[in-house]
């Protein structure tokens, strides 16, 4: 498995778009707009492949000099359970540290808390509803 960060527009950006619709978008009866693909121009996209095949992703956004958000973490239905969501977590971990942000910042969806507990983030604030559904805020200090 290959952990890369990802050019927006390319090939691989285009496996990561559809594997994230098919993982996080179409179960809830939801699509990607253009203008919410054309924001992520300026985002960290990561992705982990296979033999050129998108295994799973995330988007980190940064938010401020300090702070940046993972969002639209997504592991391929058929892959789940294998690691590649804590190996992804790792590497976006480190090239935030690396690039200078001390602080990761989530919406996680309920049901992926207990990941994110693992990997040491804390809740933070009450639940909220988002693309919905239920999320908790979480975050983590890197540095």
């Amino acid at each position: 498995m290959a952990l890369m960060q990802i050019e927006h527009g390319s090939v691989e950006y285009q496996q990561m778009v559809k594997l994230r619709d098919e993982v996080l978008r179409k179960p809830l009866g939801l699509h990607f707009t253009d203008d919410q693909l054309a924001a992520e121009a300026t985002d960290i996209l990561i992705g982990a492949f296979d033999d050129g095949r998108i295994l799973g992703c995330c988007i980190l956004t940064p938010l401020d000099k300090d702070t940046v958000k993972l969002r639209q973490m997504a592991v391929n239905n058929r892959q789940q359970q294998k690691g590649i969501g804590y190996s992804i977590m790792q590497f976006a971990e480190n090239l935030a540290r690396d690039k200078g942000y001390r602080k990761v910042t989530m919406s996680a969806r309920d049901t992926a808390i207990g990941f994110y507990q693992k990997m040491g983030y804390k809740v933070v604030g009450e639940p909220f509803i988002e693309v919905t559904i239920p999320h908790h805020s979480m975050e983590k200090l890197i540095r």
